[in-house]
């Protein structure tokens, strides 16, 4: 069969599609083979077609429609089928229609993307306001052939300000034979005028479980056996994109001579197993380093990427939380037997704070791994930690443990409060067993407390008995004390102004014009920033302030960058301070007598010597010191 002729063979539903071409035609790859032709093909989109089906048969038909989501879901090939139904002409059929039972005259030229009244426009090629200027000439004119004439600019995002701004016009008020589909990638970058004037959709991501589907139903009609793991495998590599999925399984098919299986797609993607993965997972949170280092070199060896093993591991830790949450997603068709049966197991005894902390370091491993001279060592340091970390509580836990080594206050009966969570060991009083309620709190954290966890609080303790080996003080009182010693910051930080006087006492003047020019406090309270950052802030600079606070204080920050717009920046207090002084200036009777004695002088600057901050132009860069000042030794020449 011909390429016209499979075309006209599409036109007709989806039981056509399987047809082989003719062996004398050129190949075409399954992404354009299986393209959609009507919206009962399209997979994952049901809410679009839902509203545009009940629009059509209303008759409430927009001027203008906005197709966002990412790369390979549809956008194009959706916008090319609305072409299609706002064109649709049959013998018996002769308005706008969603169903397309019989090919329509313009239908097969439409969707080959070659009809004349039908304009597909890339805005990636043509950004200019020329470009625009010419549809607004052409809009005038009524359509050549077909109903309407519809304009498809993809990638819209990608005009210009001018662009953006001719076609306004146009677009709020469009002549009634004209019609507007944009597609676009990127929504943040449309401005908010444009997609004020067009009904938008958002095409979603198409979920593995339909798209491990579509892809099985596609491999029968090619006639080609596929594994259902290889199947499961090029879905989650597609990560939702229906074309990237069919790209991936053509490479597959060519890549298998006919055939797929597991190994040959995870051979051509350079995946590592996913039993294996989930092997590698088990020995981390066993704390395994030896096992977990020897697991994962023997998948590097196998031809895994360091950073993909590592990126699994991230998915399949993120699949464990989930199913500890949502048990149900266990159904999920495009997981393996082992990630379903094994990742339920996990879920169920293995904490979410462990979960969370090893996900944490697979982020920022993952990173690092693929910034790493070399990958395989980086990797194996990342999971050297994950599996150092597995067993060690957290600070909070820590200091529990060491809560409850101490006996409890007494209550007002004179007799012993019961412990609020009972000895693991069974000891009385909170106690473990074989310990005596009256030995040193030293020795009781020790016992309590894993190697390695609590350290610092641990050390406060030790050091408060070694000062007082005669006495031992009551075992309530000893972890407050280390606690409120914990807490005690070196460094009291109270505004934005005490973090710039830090950074100028460090000298680290750079820092301080950052923090001066780009930073807004939201909120501030010990141990946490709440800011927001201006336009211009470096992307680095919340962790940068994070880092350096630590180092200049002593203590642990949470800095946060919050939603909120915050207060002024300390270059913005500086400069509304000074343009208050300048005015308060002009407004004296002395220096208005003084001005107007000497014609084209001016103030300068206000310096009182009583002043609790001034502008120092040593602090600023050079373009950001005002004219004013870097004008004011001309001014002085000028005035003698």
């Amino acid at each position: 069969m011909s390429e016209a002729g499979q075309t006209a063979s599409d036109d007709k539903g989806t039981a056509t599609e399987g047809m082989p071409e003719a062996k004398a035609g050129p190949y075409r790859v399954l992404a354009r083979k299986y393209r959609p032709r009507d919206f009962s093909d399209l997979i994952g989109q049901e809410p679009m077609v839902r509203t545009l089906t009940n629009a059509f048969r209303t008759g409430r038909i927009a001027q203008a429609w906005m197709l966002t989501g990412v790369r390979g879901v549809g956008k194009t090939t959706t916008a090319r089928i609305l072409a299609r139904a706002l064109n649709y002409k049959t013998a018996t059929v002769n308005e706008p229609s969603i169903a397309f039972p019989e090919p329509g005259e313009h239908c097969q030229a439409i969707m080959e993307g070659r009809h004349v009244d039908v304009i597909e426009m890339d805005a990636a090629s043509h950004t200019g306001i020329d470009d625009i200027r010419e549809i607004i000439e052409q809009v005038r004119y009524a359509p050549v052939a077909a109903r309407y004439k519809v304009y498809i600019i993809d990638e819209v995002h990608m005009l210009s300000t001018q662009a953006f701004n001719g076609l306004l016009k146009t677009l709020e008020e469009p002549p009634p034979h004209v019609k507007f589909i944009f597609a676009t990638t990127e929504i943040r970058k449309v401005p908010i005028t444009v997609l004020s004037r067009c009904q938008r959709f958002d095409l979603r991501r198409v979920d593995a479980g339909v798209l491990t589907a579509h892809l099985e139903k596609i491999a029968g009609l090619e006639g080609v056996n596929v594994d259902p793991s290889a199947l499961a495998m090029v879905a989650r590599a597609a990560e939702g994109s229906v074309r990237d999925a069919l790209s991936i399984l053509d490479q597959a098919i060519a890549h298998g001579e006919g055939g797929v299986t597991a190994e040959e797609v995870r051979g051509m993607l350079g995946l590592s197993d996913r039993a294996r993965v989930v092997d590698l997972f088990e020995l981390l949170m066993k704390g395994d380093v030896a096992g977990a280092l020897n697991e994962f070199r023997a998948q590097y060896d196998a031809g895994a990427d360091p950073a993909v093993v590592l990126t699994d591991l991230a998915e399949f830790t993120h699949l464990v939380t989930r199913l500890r949450f949502v048990p149900e997603a266990a159904r999920d068709a495009s997981l393996t037997e082992d990630e379903r049966t094994r990742g339920a197991a996990f879920a169920e005894k293995l904490p979410v704070r462990v979960l969370s902390r090893a996900w944490q370091m697979l982020l920022k491993g993952i990173g690092e791994t693929e910034g790493a001279a070399r990958p395989a060592s980086a990797a194996e340091m990342v999971l050297i930690r994950i599996a150092h970390a597995a067993t060690l509580p957290t600070l909070d836990e820590a200091l529990k443990a060491l809560d409850g080594a101490g006996a409890m206050p007494s209550g007002g009966n004179g007799a012993p409060r019961p412990s609020a969570s009972p000895s693991p060991q069974g000891g009385p009083s909170g106690s473990p067993a074989g310990m005596s309620p009256n030995m040193a709190p030293s020795a009781i954290a020790s016992s309590r407390m894993p190697t390695g966890g609590g350290g610092q609080t641990m050390r406060l303790v030790e050091r408060q008995t070694e000062a007082e080996p005669q006495a031992v003080a009551p075992q309530s009182a000893l972890p407050q004390q280390a606690i409120e010693q914990e807490a005690a910051p070196s460094v009291r930080v109270q505004s934005l102004a005490d973090i710039a006087s830090l950074a100028d006492a460090e000298r680290d003047m750079a820092f301080k014009v950052l923090v001066k020019r780009c930073v807004r406090l939201v909120r501030l309270d010990p141990g946490r920033l709440d800011i927001s950052l201006t336009a211009d802030a470096p992307k680095t600079l919340a962790g940068d302030l994070n880092a350096r606070l630590r180092r200049w204080t002593g203590r642990n920050w949470l800095v946060t960058v919050s939603r909120e717009e915050g207060g002024p920046t300390l270059a913005e207090q500086e400069a509304s301070r000074r343009e208050s002084a300048l005015m308060d200036a002009r407004a004296d009777p002395n220096v208005a007598a003084i001005l107007a004695r000497f014609p084209g002088a001016k103030i300068v600057d206000v310096r009182l010597p009583d002043a609790a901050a001034t502008v120092d132009a040593g602090d600023l860069p050079v373009d950001a010191v005002p004219d004013d000042i870097e004008q004011d030794e001309t001014d002085e020449n000028d005035e003698d």
